[in-house]
């Protein structure tokens, strides 16, 4: 009895130490997972768009910022702020907010701290105090109404704009492929709650959220379950929930259903 019993205390401290490595490579791995920080693209004719460029400054890092104005505005616009994927730069999405533009809305892109040509490194943190500071950049311009600020998120953008809505008041949430908390996703990983770095708890912001949201999910999306879109809507019981027949990255943008529920809330 007493070699099996030593033979089990073995047994499980050798399954102890492999489960303590195991975490310890997700600890250390999961920045590079979850920001891949690619580089500059290169290739947007900022004067042809009409993009007026500037750049975040705060402590330890430097982000670029695109305001792409309303091509048709009777005094100040309401902007439209996103926030794109972890792997994708603001230079993917120039192009992609033309029927926004000719609504009259403005519309605010901005980099992550660490991603194309902005300097520091992502985190939530960093990546919270970019986004107040382009929200507090914006709703300094002229042409902006401070008053009709859209936050809109794709995947990890979802995560950058909940965390904006924390610290600023946004008129609307529109949540793309977003998941309800980074702890949830690494849950499949067999991660502990405690060992994420940056949680980005989505579910919290948008029980909390006392203005309109709309959630957008593709109905074959493999990175990001579909179910995170519907408990998102179920955290928010006034919110909407629009299904897509897509998967995570190629969901065209439902301008039709965007645009209603702009229109039903004044924000057009």
């Amino acid at each position: 009895m007493t070699a099996l019993r030593g033979s089990l205390l073995g047994v499980a401290a050798i399954a102890l130490a492999a489960i303590a490595a195991y975490w310890a490579l997700l600890f250390f791995a999961q920045r590079w997972v979850l920001f891949p920080a690619p580089f500059a693209a290169g290739g947007v004719q900022t004067d042809e768009l009409g993009i007026e460029r500037t750049w975040l400054e705060q402590p330890g890092l430097r982000a670029e910022a695109w305001l792409l104005p309303a091509r048709r505005a009777s005094g100040s616009a309401p902007l439209l702020l996103f926030a794109h994927g972890n792997g994708e730069l603001i230079d993917h999405w120039a192009r992609e907010f033309e029927t926004a533009r000719e609504w009259g809305l403005a519309v605010l892109l901005v980099e992550y701290p660490g991603y194309g040509r902005s300097a520091g490194a992502p985190s939530e943190d960093s990546i919270t105090r970019a986004f107040v500071a382009a929200y507090d950049w914006a709703v300094s311009q002229p042409g902006v109404d401070g008053r009709r600020v859209v936050g809109w998120g794709r995947s990890l953008g979802g995560g950058a704009i909940c965390a904006l809505a924390r610290q600023r008041p946004l008129a609307a949430l529109v949540l793309e492929s977003t998941f309800t908390s980074v702890r949830a996703m690494a849950a499949r990983f067999g991660l502990p709650g405690f060992l994420v770095r940056d949680p980005f708890d989505n579910r919290s912001v948008v029980a909390a959220f006392g203005g309109p949201m709309l959630f957008l999910h593709g109905e074959h999306d493999e990175v990001i379950a579909p179910t995170h879109g519907r408990q998102l809507h179920a955290a928010a019981p006034a919110s909407e929930l629009f299904v897509l027949p897509c998967g995570h990255n190629d969901c065209p943008r439902p301008w039709a259903v965007v645009g209603r529920f702009l229109t039903r809330h004044d924000l057009l």
